[in-house]
């Protein structure tokens, strides 16, 4: 397929950088406005389009591809996860579906630790003293939290990410331990110091410090439900970095709100950019915007990714980072 005659339509703003490279390359449409495409708009764009760069933000499902004309035959997608694209309806109609693995991996482990510090030494309690101007002066007592170093870290979810974060953990004196779908290489245990455990009920209710880093399939949804949020100990902190569908947000509000945990750091949730509105008021919590990727070095690996899945595509050949469900 020639480059040249390639349309291709992105759904989201992206870098600078990435759409004028993409402009150079393909007949691309990008967008205007930074808001998601509507559903009409996201069916105009399957009608019209031989490749799809759609985001998280975009559902992508059955629905929609049936919907899509005879020439896509490419999602783009841009981001490492895929849960909001059926890649089984669309491999089913000759849809390829590409990603950008690996781009995020440090950069989402970075925040893992922020949230970490921030819930267990109670920054935003400080942050919010001091932007309120009430703060009347050092204490012996004041903001006391707890330290990191010798608590037990369980990581859900041992891939690129778990394992960075392992890594970082690992530097601040923690104890490493996970749960995933398979164990690691004995290399890569040594290395990390890490305990596997076969039972995920065991491992939650010995941990100091939880870190959700798996991928939201339907095996993985509310994965963390009330029942095993039950088995936490109160003592111990809850981290959310991957997807907000792999808790109970509801039994975690409740569990947060009569102490059964001690807090939670969540940079994503159940049901989009709209978290329980209770968690907002809780000292104990530390809510972000779904920014842990958000690094401006990472945006723009992401999007050299995408150009090279597309561009790949166009000379006629399968892209680097084609996704095929048992990759999921």
């Amino acid at each position: 397929m020639s480059s040249k005659r390639l349309s291709v339509v992105v759904t989201r703003r992206l870098p600078d950088a990435v759409e004028t490279r993409l402009k150079e390359l393909f007949d691309v449409r990008l967008r205007d406005s930074d808001a998601p495409m509507t559903q009409a708009e996201l069916i105009e764009a399957v009608k019209e389009a031989d490749v799809l760069v759609p985001t998280v933000t975009d559902r992508i499902d059955a629905g929609l591809i049936g919907q899509a004309g005879e020439r896509l035959r490419l999602i783009a997608n841009f981001g490492a996860g895929v849960d909001h694209i059926d890649v089984d309806t669309a491999r089913s109609r000759g849809i390829l579906v590409s990603n950008t693995p690996g781009v995020v991996t440090e950069d989402t482990a970075d925040m893992v630790l922020a949230l970490m510090l921030s819930v267990t030494r109670r920054l935003q309690e400080g942050l919010s003293v001091m932007q309120t101007g009430d703060w009347q002066g050092w204490a012996p007592t004041a903001f006391l939290g707890g330290r990191l170093g010798g608590r037990r870290l369980g990581i859900l979810g041992m891939g690129r990410i778990g394992q960075a974060v392992a890594r970082r953990a690992k530097a601040f004196g923690m104890q490493i331990h996970y749960h995933n779908r398979r164990r690691l290489r004995p290399e890569i245990e040594d290395a990390l110091e890490a305990t596997y455990w076969e039972s995920l009920d065991q491992m939650v209710a010995r941990m100091d410090v939880l870190s959700v880093n798996c991928p939201h399939t339907p095996s993985t949804f509310h994965l963390l439900n009330a029942r095993r949020l039950k088995l936490l100990k109160p003592s111990a902190v809850i981290v959310n970095t991957s997807r907000g569908e792999v808790i109970d947000e509801n039994a975690l509000t409740r569990m947060l709100k009569t102490g059964e945990l001690a807090g939670a750091g969540l940079d994503v949730y159940e049901h989009g950019h709209r978290g329980n509105p209770e968690l907002r008021n809780m000292p104990n919590v530390v809510m972000l915007p779904h920014m842990g990727s958000a690094t401006q070095e990472g945006r723009l690996e992401m999007g050299e990714k995408v150009i090279i899945n597309v561009k790949t595509f166009a000379d006629g050949h399968r892209p680097p980072d084609q996704v095929v469900p048992a990759m999921l």
